[in-house]
């Protein structure tokens, strides 16, 4: 292994050895905006990330909403997790399916009027090692970018009003950045409009979108200038990126008690069912950011990028 390589790799320890024991440490008192009757919603809780967030929230004391799309699988997840002692509900939801979407949304105003936290976790990547087949590529922007789409302009509407604000966070990936060094649009031009906040639009992100599945129907995806690792997941948590950045700049005019606050980060490689259990990091670390981000009491931070409970350029 090369010295820098190395290095790297001992930053890189040092900083999850740094995250388990900010996991052990107690929120203080005044810290904790939250209670019982605080309600988090986790898309895609059944496993993986999911589960854990679910986990993990419900360990601070809130009542953790866990949907999946079969809900047998549902059941049984949150069967597992209340014999923690935790306060869990578990729905089917399909985020590709409006009726879906709907009938949650219906549920929710019913049974508990409201949410104070969504995590939009649900996801697909069909590309395990160094495959990089684009042959599921519909379905995995479809899912991982329209499906947390839809479900944050359903959710808005429900999120309860308060002093510490609602949170909206959105489990995507460093593959999907604009301007990394390597996995990035080789389109300047289309860089620039996406990072810029006064070009950047819902109609921009849907044409990036739409060009490259296009260009994937077409065959001629591979010229492109896409990104060149697990290309279709990368370009859609691209749009889960961009997106993110364009919902906080649009609610960030919301009077004080009404403001919503959305973010999105980058778990890492993790041992999930997504990777082939071929990650890097367990689940339970890969959480703890989106837990994080999700009960923030003291920094009034959208619209961000992170990684390992550090921000990092989108």
């Amino acid at each position: 292994m090369s010295g820098k390589k190395e290095r790297n790799k001992e930053r890189r320890e040092k900083r999850l050895q740094e995250i388990s024991l900010l996991r052990t440490i107690p929120y203080s008192d005044h810290q904790r905006w939250w209670s019982q009757e605080t309600v988090a919603v986790v898309t895609g809780a059944n496993r993986g990330i999911g589960f854990e967030i679910a986990r993990q929230l419900a360990g601070h004391g809130l009542t953790v909403i866990l949907t999946s799309r079969n809900i047998s699988v549902g059941i049984e997840a949150t069967k597992a997790l209340q014999e923690g002692g935790f306060s869990y509900d578990v729905h089917q939801l399909d985020i590709l399916d409006g009726e879906s979407i709907s009938a949650f949304v219906e549920w929710i105003k019913q049974k508990y009027g409201g949410i104070d936290i969504l995590v939009n976790n649900a996801g697909v990547n069909y590309n395990l090692g160094f495959d990089n087949s684009v042959e599921f590529a519909r379905q995995v922007v479809d899912t991982n970018y329209y499906g947390t789409k839809n479900m944050i302009k359903a959710m808005i509407p429900v999120m309860k009003p308060s002093a510490a604000g609602a949170r909206i966070v959105n489990v995507s990936s460093r593959l999907g950045r604009l301007n990394g060094r390597r996995n990035r649009i080789q389109d300047a031009t289309l860089r620039e409009k996406l990072t810029n906040l006064e070009t950047l639009s819902e109609e921009l992100i849907g044409r990036t979108v739409s060009r490259f599945l296009q260009q994937v129907e077409d065959e001629t995806w591979q010229s492109g200038g896409w990104p060149q690792t697990f290309t279709d997941y990368s370009v859609s948590k691209l749009a889960v990126n961009a997106y993110t950045r364009l919902v906080a700049k649009e609610l960030c005019d919301r009077p004080q008690g009404e403001k919503i606050y959305i973010n999105c980060y980058c778990p890492g490689w993790v041992k999930t069912a997504m990777t082939g259990w071929a990650g890097n990091i367990s689940p339970e670390v890969a959480a703890d950011t989106g837990v994080w981000l999700s009960l923030l009491s003291d920094q009034a931070i959208t619209g961000k990028f992170f990684a390992e409970r550090r921000e990092i350029n989108f």
